[in-house]
């Protein structure tokens, strides 16, 4: 390593650390962070960015940033910070790319904006202004992914692009995971070598240390949020208004949340039915017999098998004018299709599909697949007062004491939770069912439980 390269080196470092400094001594909760990330010397980008594993920098263009004002400096420490805090970097998936660093680059700056500290205070453009009012007249929490929500339905045009990303652009997020990237590359890669199994399997092995890799390093930013989480909590008075909205962008991230799918499967019945066990049949020791022995099989397969399927069910969906009725429609189409799938059912199937605002707008009862491709073919949206919890709960009390439902798994209530709670806990469980649209407090009674689900 030559002088100059070491000199580079040393400046970039002082540069950052400089504004490490300025930065902790009036955000001291980011303490666990700072320390998360060490300074590396990067001559492959013109700028400064992230790969979650430390911050990868041109000396040059920390050099300018500084010279022209060290707050910049300090604004883009700390946006950095928030992108990995946040987890951006590890969730892109499926995603447009441009439109998901657009929309996390705007989350971030929206918090930094926000935040009463000298260290990162500056003058907010009018653009910046009008930008943040328009989002937030369709976003309840300006996260990464409402703002993306909103940018792939308000389809911006070219130019309208290209000075929204000027106006938010901060770091380079080239070094960021990939995974679409990555996969085309293996997939080429296989493609080409698919005469070789040793090279493929090398590949795969390589593409699967990879993942691993970049799932240990979303799992340590995870850990690290959860405690910041913890510590603001706890001395929220002490940072005042420091911190801004970071704290509700923390709740957001660490969240858990569910896919729809998965959670419905846990309203299972385990129970037997005709048919032959897979898991238990041994077909060798069956065909070897009947090879033998013409007709005399050494082993019988077993005439019963364990199934794991929906029998009783509730499902009550909040119509009332709170509820966006898109929303509605969207979580029934999706609760059909996967009810609709063979291995849903027994043969007798007892749910009840529930609409309801203030009280029971309707009540379908779907015993087998027929019964709901009917229901799905002619549903329309009933209901659009106000909300009220109590009905639905009194409503099945009578039926299971009608012995209309004798083993219920529980109820399902997709709302936005802003209604009457029962004073008492029911007899079945019951867990109320949100869309992820932002960050939604909702005191909810001791007994019952809150799943948050993704929209997408």
């Amino acid at each position: 390593m030559n002088e100059t390269h070491e000199k580079l080196i040393q400046i970039g470092n002082h540069i950052l650390q400089n504004a490490r400094n300025q930065l902790y001594l009036s955000l001291r909760f980011l303490d666990i962070a700072f320390h998360a990330l060490p300074y590396e010397l990067n001559l492959s980008t013109l700028y400064v960015g992230t790969d979650g594993i430390k911050i990868l920098f041109n000396p040059r263009y920390l050099m300018e940033q500084y010279q022209h004002d060290p707050i910049l400096v300090n604004r883009l420490y700390i946006h950095m910070l928030f992108h990995c805090i946040l987890r951006h970097p590890f969730h892109q998936g499926n995603r447009e790319q441009r439109l998901w660093w657009l929309a996390s680059d705007i989350a971030v700056e929206s918090i930094v904006d926000g935040m009463m500290t000298p260290a990162t205070k500056l003058v907010i453009s009018d653009r910046r202004h009008e930008i943040y009012q328009l989002l937030q007249t369709e976003c309840k929490v300006l996260s990464a992914e409402l703002i993306y929500q909103y940018l792939v339905k308000r389809n911006l045009s070219e130019a309208e692009f290209g000075k929204w990303q000027m106006e938010f652009w901060v770091d380079e997020h080239a070094f960021w995971e990939q995974s679409q990237e990555d996969d085309e590359n293996n997939q080429n890669q296989n493609e080409d070598n698919e005469n070789d199994s040793d090279e493929n399997n090398e590949s795969e092995d390589e593409q699967q240390q990879h993942s691993m890799e970049t799932q240990m390093i979303e799992e340590k930013w995870q850990e690290i949020a959860e405690k910041m989480e913890t510590n603001l909590e706890t001395f929220a008075k002490d940072m005042g208004d420091a911190a801004g909205d970071f704290l509700t962008h923390l709740k957001i991230e660490n969240r858990e949340r569910y896919d729809y799918k998965q959670f419905l499967e846990k309203f299972v019945t385990i129970k037997e039915e005709m048919g032959v066990d897979e898991d238990t049949f041994d077909y060798i020791f069956y065909t070897y017999g009947l090879s033998l022995y013409g007709n005399m099989p050494l082993l019988e397969a077993l005439e019963y098998k364990e199934s794991k399927k929906i029998e009783e069910l509730v499902i009550a969906i909040d119509t009332s004018g709170s509820c966006d009725i898109e929303t509605v429609r969207r979580f029934l189409e999706e609760t059909y299709s996967i009810l609709a799938k063979s291995d849903t059912f027994f043969h007798k199937t007892n749910i009840h599909l529930l609409q309801c605002d203030t009280k029971i707008q309707e009540d379908i009862h779907i015993t087998c697949k027929e019964d709901l491709l009917q229901y799905m073919e002619n549903f329309t949206i009933r209901g659009s007062g106000g909300t009220d919890f109590r009905p639905v709960f009194r409503y099945m009390e009578e039926m299971i004491a009608k012995k209309e439902l004798n083993d219920v798994k529980g109820l399902i209530y997709f709302t936005d939770g802003y209604g009457i709670f029962p004073n008492k806990r029911p007899s079945f469980d019951t867990v109320f069912v949100f869309v992820d649209d932002g960050y939604t407090e909702v005191t909810m009674p001791p007994w019952a439980m809150k799943v948050v689900v993704s929209e997408s």
